[in-house]
């Protein structure tokens, strides 16, 4: 959907200092492109519930970290998510990829379809559904807002085939 660069420059754009992440088949191929934004580092964790965490750490030192995770590492992440956005109230962005989002006909089942958006809901995080090229700027509009506001937000980057 979207070339690293343009996610990069994206990130650069809002400020971003460092993406913290544990890449998937999708959102891991933007990693090279931000690797080489000389204004931003790529934060590589083991676990998604490290991503939040380390987040945290980035945040109190003073960054403007986001967390770039895949929506099965949103549900392994719950506990470290609680902590950090609703225990400390840091207002953390994310990206997350919405695996099989795109696939629904070709992967029936896919339990990522039935619990991502709920998840979201369920942990009161605002968040926005990408599904096209052309939204790239409701990704900039809702950072933006959620920046203005002092509190988390994130954006589902739809997946599978286009």
């Amino acid at each position: 959907m979207f070339s690293g660069e343009q996610i990069a420059a994206l990130f650069a754009e809002l400020g971003v200092t460092h993406v913290v992440t544990v890449p998937d088949s999708t959102i891991g191929k933007w990693g090279a492109a931000i690797a080489r934004a000389s204004d931003m580092h790529l934060v590589r964790v083991c676990r998604e519930g490290e991503a939040w965490a380390v987040a945290a750490g980035l945040h109190f030192g003073g960054a403007r970290p986001l967390v770039l995770i895949q929506c099965t590492g949103l549900f392994e992440s719950g506990d470290s998510l609680r902590n950090v956005l609703h225990d400390w109230k840091l207002p953390i962005f994310s990206v997350i990829g919405y695996r099989s989002f795109l696939n629904q006909e070709t992967l029936p089942g896919d339990s990522c379809l039935v619990f991502t958006e709920p998840v979201l809901d369920a942990w009161k995080i605002e968040y926005k559904l990408i599904t096209s090229d052309s939204q790239i700027g409701t990704i900039r509009e809702h950072y933006l807002a959620c920046l203005a506001a002092g509190k988390p937000g994130a954006v589902l980057i739809a997946e599978g085939k286009a």
